[in-house]
C-alpha cells in the first residue's frame, strides 16, 4: 500500500513518461518505452553509480533494470518514482518491501524465459556427464590422437536420479526433459522447507516424478538441478555440510541463483573429490567467479546464458516494456511483483 505521495512538481508537469534505462533491453521493448514516452539511457547520466541520486531526482517515472543495480532500503528512502521494471525473472536486486511502502511497484518477467532456462539445465546437466568440455578443450588443442576405450568416459543419464531443487515453472520443465532421457526425478519444492504437493497440483507429472525431502533428495541425488529463488533461507542452501552428505560422483547444475551454492565449499570438494563435478550458469559474485573454479576440469561454466535466445529476450523486453508502461501512466502491470503497492 502506498504510504506516502512521492509526486513532484516534475513530474505532475510532465505530458509524457519519462523511462531510466540502467540496462539495455532489445529493440522490440526500446520501441514500445519510445511510443510511450522519453527514454534516457542510464550511461548517459551517471550510470550505476547515481542509481540512488537518479532515482531521487524526480525526474524520471520508471527505472528498467538488470539484477546488477541494487535498489536498497537505503537507495528506496528517498526515491521519487513510479516503478523498478527488471528486465529478469528474478528481482533479489531489489528490496521488494522497502518498495512497498514506498508506494513503488516492481516488475519481472516470469514465464516467458522457462524452456530457454531448462534447456540450459540439460545442456549443463549433460555437458558435465559426458565431458563435453575436456572433449572440446582436447580437439582445440589438437590432442585427439584417434578412438580409445577409454578415452573421457562420462557418467550415464539413463536411470540416475535427477533431483530438482524447487518446482515452479523452471523446475518442472528440467523435470519432463530429463523424463525425456530416461532420468528419475525426484522433487524438493522449497527447499530446504517442506510442504506436500498434490497430485492434482502436479498435473502431468503425477505419478512420473515422486516427492522427497530436501534432506532425502541430498543424498539420493546421482543430479542436482537447482530452481529456487534467493531468499535469506536458500542462500548458501547448497553448502559444506550438504556437499558432504551428497555421493561422492554427483553432480550439481546451478541455473537459479549464484548464491543459493557456497562456490568455496563446491571448489574445495571437487578439488577433494568428494562431488563429480558441477555445471554453473550464474555465480555468487557474479561476474567474477570463486578462486579455483576455473582451473577444474570437471566443471562447465557459461556466462548466465539461461535466457539468452532471441525469442526468449525479445518476449522478456516486451514484458518488460509493458511493465514499466504499467506503472508509468496507472495502466495494467502485467507482472507485478507486489501487488500490494496498487491497494489501498
Amino acid at each position: 500500500m502506498i504510504t506516502e505521495d512521492r509526486s513532484t512538481p516534475d513530474r505532475e508537469d510532465r505530458t509524457v513518461p519519462r523511462f531510466l534505462m540502467m540496462t539495455p533491453i532489445a529493440e522490440n521493448g526500446m520501441e514500445l518505452l519510445r511510443r510511450a514516452g522519453e527514454v534516457v539511457s542510464g550511461e548517459d547520466v551517471g550510470g550505476g553509480d547515481a542509481l540512488a541520486d537518479l532515482v531521487a531526482s524526480g525526474d524520471y517515472d520508471v527505472v528498467v533494470s538488470a539484477l546488477d543495480q541494487k535498489f536498497t532500503a537505503e537507495v528506496l528512502a528517498g526515491a521519487r518514482i513510479r516503478g523498478i521494471a527488471n528486465y529478469a525473472v528474478g528481482y533479489n536486486n531489489v528490496d521488494v518491501e522497502a518498495a512497498t511502502r514506498a508506494g513503488i511497484a516492481v516488475g519481472n518477467t516470469p514465464d516467458v524465459l522457462t524452456d530457454a532456462t531448462a534447456d540450459i539445465a540439460m545442456l549443463l546437466l549433460l555437458g558435465v556427464a559426458r565431458r563435453a568440455v575436456e572433449g572440446e578443450r582436447m580437439m582445440r588443442e589438437g590432442r585427439f590422437e584417434g578412438w580409445s576405450w577409454d578415452l573421457l568416459v562420462g557418467k550415464d543419464v539413463r536411470g540416475a536420479v535427477l533431483g530438482v531443487a524447487g518446482f515452479g515453472r523452471i523446475g518442472r520443465a528440467v523435470a519432463e526433459r530429463a523424463l525425456a532421457f530416461g532420468m528419475e526425478v525426484v522433487f524438493a519444492p522449497r527447499p530446504p522447507a517442506h510442504r506436500e504437493v498434490s497430485d492434482e497440483e502436479l498435473g502431468d507429472l503425477a505419478g512420473r516424478v515422486r516427492q522427497v525431502t530436501w534432506e532425502e533428495m541430498v543424498e539420493q541425488a546421482d543430479y542436482l538441478s537447482l530452481h529456487v529463488p534467493l531468499t535469506e533461507d536458500t542462500r548458501h542452501l547448497v553448502d559444506a555440510d550438504v556437499i558432504a552428505r551428497m555421493k561422492d560422483d554427483a553432480v550439481i547444475v546451478n541455473t537459479a541463483r549464484g548464491p543459493v551454492v557456497d562456490e568455496a565449499a563446491l571448489v574445495t570438494a571437487l578439488r577433494e573429490g568428494r562431488l563429480g563435478g558441477a555445471g554453473f550458469d550464474v555465480y555468487e559474485d557474479e561476474p567474477a567467479m570463486a578462486e579455483g573454479l576455473a582451473e577444474l576440469s570437471n566443471v562447465m561454466l557459461l556466462p548466465h546464458l539461461g535466457s539468452a535466445t532471441e525469442g526468449t529476450r525479445a518476449a522478456m523486453a516486451e514484458l518488460t516494456a509493458r511493465n514499466a508502461i504499467g506503472m508509468a501512466t496507472g495502466g495494467e502491470i502485467p507482472a507485478l511483483v507486489n501487488p500490494a503497492v496498487r491497494e489501498g
